[in-house]
């Protein structure tokens, strides 16, 4: 299976570079995985409603860019389905299954995604109504892509 994190911006904390470093390194024995990183827009301070809607349209045209037309995009976003663990292990086994080989997924900048990007999505998927960093939910999800792989193929992994 190849899987993408299609995201906005560079991690800068040294912390969540080595996390994600060592989640990366882990799931190569499941997967081949990419991070592909579009470059984020500065949002002014009290930037209004428009000038935020036209920064989610340039974000969203870039990871629009990078996502592949065959490909099957989930983007993570707070309205989207929540799910177990082990929920998302058998949406990853059940995509491998039906012949999906190329899962992406999208994590947006500090203003979400773009209803261009929310479209194009086959799947969103949430992790609870709370807001996090985008960095931080880096190694969230790659967390939680490597205990999928792990439940999937029933090996063992702290609860």
């Amino acid at each position: 299976m190849k899987i993408d994190i299609c995201c906005v911006g560079k991690v800068k904390e040294s912390a969540f570079r080595d996390m994600i470093s060592e989640y990366s390194k882990r799931l190569s024995r499941y997967a081949n995985l990419s991070i592909l990183e579009v470059a984020d827009e500065k949002t002014p301070e009290n930037a209004s409603e428009a000038v935020e809607e036209g920064i989610k349209k340039k974000e969203g045209e870039r990871l629009l860019s990078v996502i592949k037309e065959n490909s099957f995009v989930i983007a993570l976003a707070i309205d989207g389905k929540n799910l177990s663990s082990t929920e998302l292990a058998d949406k990853v086994n059940s995509l491998g299954i039906n012949g999906i080989s190329h899962i992406q997924f999208v994590i947006g900048g500090s203003l979400g995604l773009s209803p261009e990007v929310l479209r194009r999505a086959d799947m969103k998927l949430s992790f609870g109504r709370m807001t996090f960093p985008h960095q931080l939910m880096r190694v969230i999800l790659l967390e939680q892509i490597y205990r999928s792989y792990r439940i999937i193929n029933n090996e063992p992994y702290h609860k």
